[in-house]
């Protein structure tokens, strides 16, 4: 019988199909002419030494590969030769990979600076910064302060609001000048506001103890009614106690419309409202009434009590003795590395595993729970390369040298303790040995009534910084938010400020190729943009805190206050 025909012999002849044309080119040189496999070929069941199980493997492959299954079983033919290799392989030595973390992402500074300080120390190629620094023309002009008082008198009040200003000293600030614009804009009489205690900063200081109580009443006396405390009649109709006045838990940021539509009802029904807390309930976009009378809170009316003010003065004097060398010009600088700031900020810095463990009781004293909730990622790199964390002694000094201010530079320090001083503070004194701070400055005894209270001393650091030469901004918060505005609002509309971009100052501090002069470059263009940026006009939703200009201010150029008269 022909090996293709399946049919017995009938003894005619019929005409077989032609051989079908080999499966794979490869098989060619094993088959026999009658398309079997030649017995000396592995496929081939005379193979010699050639086990039944590899004969059937071969003969299982023969028979994928003539009905074309390659092509659906290849993958899985493939996978187990792979999990066969793998099996046999030898794991002993496994190489390891080495991936370079993100640039920006690690603090190098030390590096940098062991390695820039003698091209820096070398430098005498420009004169102090401090002469030169603020030089750009604002194309629109200077700006002076137009906040008008009233001086019509005030109609019958709709009630008593009483509000709870919470948060440090320039958070309180905030809910002062909202609730001032409150009141006046429902007409009401605004209570001195409660000073809220938080279990952070800690300081019991009431209304009196931080501003002039007598002055900021006088101020506002044809704007808004300010009294101590309620009358006793209407007092005694809620059982004299506070926590039985209806509370308003507000939305932050609520827009004025809503004090009008729903607080002023209640105002008028109750006669007296409570609203606890108060911190930034005030939305930033409201009509110039409202504006005016934020303006007039919060760069008119508020001035620091007496004792703060004369300890204020006295210290701002003693820095323009220290920098007679440049005119009395000296650098503030608002330094956030206190062991709380740190520990939030999630940064890792140099310090090793005692810094981690100091980190980490910091977070459990301050914030329980709140950095070890399942799920929570914290990512030091990122945070770092997002331009968050913030800057060390060691930074600053870098970047105020990088920015042309020399040795000879007087710097005044507004911070509170500084975490791991002895060491973290040693760079920067090297950089500025003029460097001063209120305790350097003032003596233990004229320091002493303040001492043990954050907000007083935060206000003896405000007072020196709102008139340095340079205030530089190195973490955000409510301290700079204020300055900014009340540095404009003093110095023709420009701010004075420097506000580094801390995301180009990760790449440049963790950049291990830069030279001096490279680097120096790159830090003047970053001061440049200071300057450019020191006047900006107030946008809708921006704070009229930091930006005064137009409501708070008009240009210098014009001689009819009609903004500020319109809105009286």
């Amino acid at each position: 019988m022909h090996a293709y025909n399946r049919l017995p012999s009938s003894g005619h002849s019929s005409p077989s199909p032609p051989p079908s044309p080999l499966r794979s080119p490869r098989l060619r040189h094993g088959r026999s002419k009658t398309g079997r496999f030649s017995p000396g070929h592995p496929g081939g069941g005379g193979g010699v030494g050639r086990t039944a199980a590899q004969r059937l493997a071969w003969s299982f492959l023969s028979l994928l590969l003539r009905r074309q299954g390659v092509f659906l079983f290849a993958p899985l033919i493939y996978i187990s030769g792979m999990l066969l290799y793998m099996g046999s392989a030898s794991f002993d030595v496994v190489p390891v990979i080495k991936h370079r973390p993100a640039p920006g992402s690690v603090y190098r500074s030390p590096q940098l600076y062991a390695r820039l300080r003698p091209e820096m120390d070398a430098d005498n190629s420009s004169a102090d910064a401090i002469s030169t620094i603020w030089k750009i023309p604002y194309k629109g002009g200077e700006w002076k302060p137009c906040v008008n008082r009233s001086s019509q008198g005030l109609p019958e009040s709709n009630g008593y609001i009483y509000v709870e200003a919470n948060g440090g000293l320039n958070q309180q600030r905030t809910s002062i000048c909202n609730a001032v614009a409150v009141a006046g804009y429902l007409n009401a009489t605004l209570v001195i506001p409660n000073f809220h205690y938080h279990s952070i900063w800690k300081d019991p200081s009431k209304f009196k103890d931080i501003y002039d109580e007598e002055y900021f009443v006088n101020t506002l006396k044809n704007d808004v009614r300010i009294v101590d405390r309620i009358p006793e009649y209407l007092m005694e109709r809620f059982g004299s106690n506070m926590s039985n006045v209806h509370n308003f838990r507000i939305k932050a940021w609520s827009s004025i419309q809503y004090y009008r539509d729903v607080v002023l009802p209640k105002l008028l029904e109750e006669k007296v409202i409570r609203i606890s807390p108060f911190a930034n309930r005030l939305s930033f976009d409201a009509p110039p009434v409202v504006q005016r009378l934020r303006c007039l809170a919060n760069y008119e009316a508020l001035r620091f009590s007496s004792p703060l003010l004369t300890i204020g003065e006295s210290l701002v004097e003693r820095m323009r003795k220290r920098s007679a060398i440049n005119g009395g010009k000296y650098v503030s600088v608002h330094l956030r590395f206190e062991e709380d700031m740190v520990a939030f900020s999630c940064c890792v810095f140099d310090g090793g595993e005692q810094e981690r463990q100091d980190m980490i009781a910091a977070r459990e004293r301050g914030w329980k729970g709140k950095f070890t909730k399942p799920g929570r990622i914290i990512r030091p790199g990122a945070i770092r390369i997002n331009g968050k964390c913030p800057l060390t002694p060691l930074e600053v000094g870098l970047m105020l040298r990088g920015m042309g201010f020399t040795k000879n530079t007087s710097i005044f320090l507004a911070s509170g303790k500084i975490y791991n001083a002895e060491k973290t503070m040693a760079p920067l004194l090297e950089m500025f040995p003029n460097l001063h701070t209120k305790e350097t400055l003032a003596s233990k005894e004229e320091l002493a009534p303040f001492r043990n209270y954050s907000s007083r001393m935060a206000a003896i650091d405000y007072t020196v910084c709102l008139h340095s030469e340079a205030f530089v901004t190195t973490q955000g918060g409510n301290f700079p938010h204020f300055l900014l505005g009340h540095r404009r609002y003093l110095y023709g509309g420009h701010a004075k400020t420097i506000k580094p971009d801390k995301r180009k100052l990760a790449l440049l501090f963790d950049n291990p190729n830069i030279g001096w002069k490279s680097f120096k470059r790159q830090l003047l263009t970053m001061r440049a943009n200071s300057d450019a940026k020191g006047v900006e006009i107030k946008r809708p939703n921006d704070s009229i805190y930091s930006f005064p200009c137009p409501d708070c201010m008009c240009h210098a150029n014009k001689t009819d206050n009609s903004r500020s008269s319109s809105a009286a």
